[in-house]
């Protein structure tokens, strides 16, 4: 069953990396970055890849990449081993910059992709939404007035999802005015990733 699953999924990786559906509104060629195997218990939902990981086609390898693993306490090596830990945005490819940074993740992808995805991720025990557009996606009603309040009810969440603020260097000053988050969230965001991890290497 675990390879008929798996090789299901590649077939649909193999769909989603030839995706052409938002060629005509993006600002570069289509080049969706996401990873994934059937074997995963870690999912992490983004919002869309930026310019570097449109270049080099590797989620999250830039410095919000960097703050996020340093949130989780995983090398490298453990986040991009897809056998362990999926990495699927909102929106798979680089949306394009606009007045104030880059622009949302467009909704196609969400649409066409994620319910056939995630059907083929039985394992997952945990999701982190980083920031507003995942926490909207997979919350729906459940996701607070905002960001904010949604992150600080994040034990409400638990334990199949944690909400997270996107880890740009943007939200600088949103880590300095809420200084709760590392001292509460960031260690339970920890034990609850160790707890899943070790789990999957003894099963």
């Amino acid at each position: 069953m675990g390879s008929d699953i798996e090789a299901s999924l590649q077939r649909l990786l193999t769909e989603v990396r030839a995706c052409c559906v938002c060629a005509g509104a993006l600002p570069l060629e289509p080049r969706p970055v996401i990873r994934c195997a059937a074997s995963a218990r870690l999912l992490i939902v983004g919002q869309a890849p930026g310019i570097r990981v449109h270049e080099t086609g590797i989620p999250w390898n830039d410095p919000s990449g960097d703050r996020l693993r340093a949130w989780m306490d995983v090398d490298r090596e453990t986040f991009y081993n897809e056998s362990r830990i999926a990495i699927i945005p909102m929106s798979y490819c680089y949306p394009g910059r606009g007045p104030r940074g880059d622009n949302p993740p467009r909704k196609e992808c969400a649409e066409l992709w994620f319910p056939r995805l995630l059907a083929h991720l039985p394992k997952v025990r945990l999701t982190l939404l980083v920031g507003r557009y995942a926490q909207r996606h997979f919350l729906r009603d459940g996701a607070k007035r905002t960001l904010t309040e949604t992150v600080r009810a994040w034990r409400d969440y638990l334990p199949e999802f944690i909400p997270l603020p996107h880890p740009s260097a943007r939200n600088q000053y949103w880590l300095e005015k809420n200084p709760w988050f590392g001292a509460e969230v960031v260690p339970a965001l920890r034990e609850n990733i160790d707890k899943i991890l070790r789990a999957g290497r003894r099963s």
